[in-house]
């Protein structure tokens, strides 16, 4: 984590301590380390499957069965895997009051079982199945089987509470995903790239509000070179415990 003859990480523990004002912005990097597979890659699941087939909303309603296959596999990875040092760094640093709130682009809900308390679902999350017809919503596991396709009371197929390619993100996840970029004094973006619209204007907001963006990412991204202040180059995991270690000294 040392670049160009300096400590990066010694530097973004100084902006943290004098700010103590951060908001953490994640993606599918945080969740790896859980057995979580990204998305993206040679070992994502767009390349087992193709997003324009199983993760539009047109084709969770033209073939919502062949669509289930792939949330299927979802459901039940989610299900199985716990928070990693990484998750449970954010909450730490929540509790001692330098990060105030977790922006995810996850569906997974590792930030609530590490501990973290101001999380905000930007893509929404896995437990929770909402009907396509009347939105009635349902704990996923109350209604969910491995192989089903899960049906509300009124008949219709449930999906889960997330947002496919073609839907809109949740209004107040939206608002409240901008605001704490507008108002914080210090962000961190780990383990994603943030190039999937509207996410991707969630650095760029925080920035251009005057706050400092601090990247935790193993590889440098197209944000690197145009909107980061500091990137501390390392698995989240190990990046944070040594930034919350720092913190605690």
């Amino acid at each position: 984590m040392r670049a160009g003859g300096r400590d990066p990480i010694r530097e973004a523990v100084r902006l943290l301590a004098d700010r103590r004002n951060a908001v953490a912005l994640t993606g599918a990097g945080i969740s790896v380390e859980s057995g979580i597979p990204s998305f993206r890659g040679s070992q994502g699941m767009w390349a087992k499957y193709d997003p324009m087939e199983y993760a539009t909303l047109h084709a969770f309603m033209q073939s919502p069965r062949k669509v289930w296959e792939m949330l299927t596999e979802m459901v039940s990875v989610c299900g199985e895997a716990a928070p990693n040092a990484a998750h449970r760094a954010l909450a730490t640093l929540e509790e001692t009051g330098v990060v105030r709130a977790v922006i995810t682009q996850n569906v997974d809900g590792l930030h609530q079982a590490a501990g973290s308390r101001r999380v905000i679902e930007y893509h929404g999350n896995m437990e929770e199945l909402v009907c396509v017809s009347c939105w009635k919503r349902y704990p996923t596991r109350e209604r969910w089987t491995p192989g089903s396709v899960p049906l509300c009371d009124c008949g219709e197929i449930l999906k889960p509470n997330v947002v496919l390619f073609g839907e809109p993100i949740p209004w107040l996840a939206q608002e409240q995903a901008e605001e704490e970029a507008r108002t914080c004094g210090l962000l961190l973006v780990i383990g994603t790239s943030a190039q999937v619209s509207p996410a991707c204007d969630i650095p760029r907001i925080a920035k251009e509000s005057g706050a400092a963006v601090i990247e935790i990412n193993p590889e440098p991204t197209p944000l690197t070179a145009s909107v980061t202040d500091i990137h501390l180059r390392g698995s989240a995991s190990e990046v944070l415990r040594a930034l919350t270690f720092l913190m605690q000294l």
